[in-house]
Parts: C-alpha cells; structure tokens; sequence
C-alpha cells in the first residue's frame, strides 16, 4: 500500500508502452504504477516516477521490485515461468499467474490445452526434427517458435518439404518449434475480454485486425460485417478461455474467421494492440480494466462509444522524413481536429511501431481512411491524397 495516498501499488514488469499506457489509466484511479524496467529510456519509464532498473530475467531484481508491491502484473510474456513460480511460492501476487500466463509464453503448451478443451485450432505438432515436418505431411505449412515470437517474428511459412531444411538450423540454435496447418483465413479477428479474482468477466465488441507483413496496422471496432452468432461465439470462446485457465487481467484471442467459422490463433495476457482503440472508444479503456482486475474491483462497462472506431499503428517510415515529429502532430491536428493520437516516446526506425491513432464516426470507411491517412501522415510526413480503402 502506498502511504502517501492510501491506494494499492501495482507493480508492472516491462517498461514498453503498454506500461506506457496503463501508467496513464493508474494516474486517474489514484493508482501507483511502479515499473520494472531495462533501461530508463524505454517507453514507461519517461513518463512513469517509479521506475526501477532491472532485468526481467533477473530473479533478484524481480524480488527486489515485488517486495514494494501488492500485486505484479506485465507489460510483456518474456518473464521465465520458474522465477514466477518462485515469487508465487514466496507469497507474492501475481496476476496473471505462471499457471495461466504460460500458455501465452509457449505456444505448444497452448495449443495442447485448447485442444484438451475441445476448442477450435489448427492442427499442429511439435517438431524436435526434420522428419516430423514430413510426418506432419501438410503443404504450404506454418512453422512457429514455441517461444519468444511475436508481430511476424519467429513465424516461417514453409511452401513446400524443401523449405524444411531451416529446421536444422533453427533446432540448433536452440529454438523450440511447432508446425501449425496453414489456415484459409478470410480475416482476422480478436475477443478482447478481462477477469477478475472474484470470477467476474467483461468482454468488449469483437474487433478485426489487419495485418500486413505479420504486424497489426489497424484494429476496427466493432468487426464489419459480423453476425451477432459469430461475435457471441467469440466472445463466448475468450471468456471460457480465461476462465478455464484462471486468468486475471486482460486476455486477447487472437482469431481466424475461415469459411467454417472462427479458429484460436495466439493468446496474449496483457493489454494488446488489438484493444489500444477502447483508450477513446469504449467506456472502460482495456488499461483500467486490467488495473481493475489484477486489483479485484468490479470490472468496468465495455459497450463502444461510436458506431465505428478504427485504430491505425504509426510505424516508422523506411526513410526518415525531413519534418520532425512534433510538425508533423501540428499539422495533423490542423487536418483532423477530432484525431485521437498516442505517441510512445520511441526513436523512430522502419516498420517500429512508434504510436497509433484513433478515430471515431459513425460510418467505418470513412472512419478507416482518415485513420490510415492520419498514420501515414504522422509517419511519412507526407499525405496520400485521394487515398480510398478498397
């Protein structure tokens, strides 16, 4: 508890900006966020007072920092399950806990109990050489890490048993792997739902996601194009996935809609990408709602603020652009006066994500290309007139 002001403190591993932004919602609960993170220019800790430098595959330094907290929670997946299992043993709160936060860590440990569950996935199988590829027999095909990938990173697709060959020097380098069928996805789609201690389950409007290149560039709330059967069925899936793994806080599925329906792609048990849009779109932002979990208060409202709200991720342009930041955001606001904009204190670099902008109206193509026209701008520094989504 903080003496100071008589609320819990919340101690948050990772200094990215997902702290970033959950250090925002703490700052208006009256909440202390502290941080844990590597260095001091990392997203959080440029706008976070409590701020502790520390590596979070240090379990020292993890102690050190829970030691002053009520409750640990994450930025990111990447803390080893043994040194959670270890902070759990020594009586500190952890939420999520190792139990339900390893199957987003490990994506075989995942696929493995949705499957037990009876849930929709891919087919898979864990692959230790060459010869299970093979065994596996599916052409094109999915190769994943086990651990450790994510926005298109440690994700190979295999066309053909010739491409099989990079299982070697992946196996001996280490990386554990799995091969997934290649699904034929229509879209792709995320439930966004939050669980408390208590029991009690909150689910925001089901979201498509677009990505290109393996990294999300827009999230549209709620889904186009979606029947009330499909987005209750989402929704059904993510809150019988928190609730059967014993997750606390914000839970992301990542879906496939194909033909036949919707399969589980990846889970994140954090605040996500795929939820930065409810910050101005939704009555409850997905970073109060995680506080709001891990602390065990009542879970807040989730219906959507417009008929459509679009999110679109700021990635750095392949070449830096000869306006500065703070021009190009002045410029911005001269165009679009009603343009939501993050940005997370990132040096700019090609494909980094660097902010995102929201925008909100009643019609989502229109909605959707001022968005995109506005994360292009803020960008490149240059605007793509007569750009139309098609």
């Amino acid at each position: 508890m903080d003496a100071r002001t008589g609320f819990p403190v919340v101690g948050m591993v990772g200094g990215g900006q997902l702290a970033r932004m959950t250090h925002q919602a703490a700052v208006a609960l009256g909440q202390s966020l502290h941080v844990l993170a590597v260095s001091a220019d990392e997203p959080a800790p440029l706008v976070s007072p409590n701020v502790s430098l520390g590596h979070h595959t240090d379990l020292d330094a993890l102690r050190k920092f829970a030691a002053d907290c009520d409750v640990l929670t994450f930025d990111h997946e990447h803390v080893p399950t043994e040194h959670l299992r270890a902070l759990l043993a020594e009586g500190v709160e952890v939420r999520p806990g190792p139990d339900a936060l390893v199957h987003a860590q490990d994506k075989l440990v995942m696929r493995r109990k949705l499957a037990e569950l009876g849930l929709p996935i891919p087919d898979f199988a864990e692959v230790t050489s060459v010869a299970d590829l093979h065994e596996f027999g599916q052409w094109p095909c999915v190769l994943k890490a086990a651990r450790g990938g994510y926005d298109g990173r440690g994700v190979w697709i295999l066309d053909s048993p010739e491409d099989a060959v990079i299982v070697d020097e992946l196996l001996a380098a280490g990386t554990p792997l799995l091969v997934e069928q290649k699904v034929p996805l229509r879209r792709e789609l995320a439930a966004l739902v939050a669980r408390s201690p208590f029991g009690q389950g909150a689910c925001w409007p089901l979201v498509e996601t677009v990505q290109v290149d393996g990294i999300c560039v827009e999230v549209l709330a709620p889904a186009p194009e979606v029947s009330a059967e499909l987005a209750e069925q989402a929704q059904d899936l993510a809150l019988r996935v928190a609730s059967e793994l014993g997750v606390v806080g914000v839970l992301a599925v990542e879906l496939f809609q194909t033909d036949d329906g919707i399969v589980v792609n990846e889970l994140a048990m954090r605040p996500h990408n795929s939820g930065h849009w409810t910050i101005e779109g939704a009555r409850t932002s997905q970073f109060e709602q995680h506080l709001r979990a891990v602390l065990d208060y009542p879970l807040g409202a989730t219906d959507a603020l417009a008929p459509a709200v679009v999110m679109a991720n700021v990635l750095g342009a392949p070449e830096a652009p000869a306006m500065g930041a703070d021009e190009r955001l002045h410029h911005l606001f001269a165009r679009y006066r009603d343009a939501h904009v993050h940005y997370y204190g990132k040096q700019e670099r090609p494909g980094r994500k660097i902010g995102h902008v929201t925008l909100l109206g009643d019609d989502m193509t229109d909605v959707r290309t001022r968005a995109k026209l506005a994360a292009h701008w803020l960008s490149h520094g240059e605007w793509l007139d007569g750009y139309e989504i098609h």
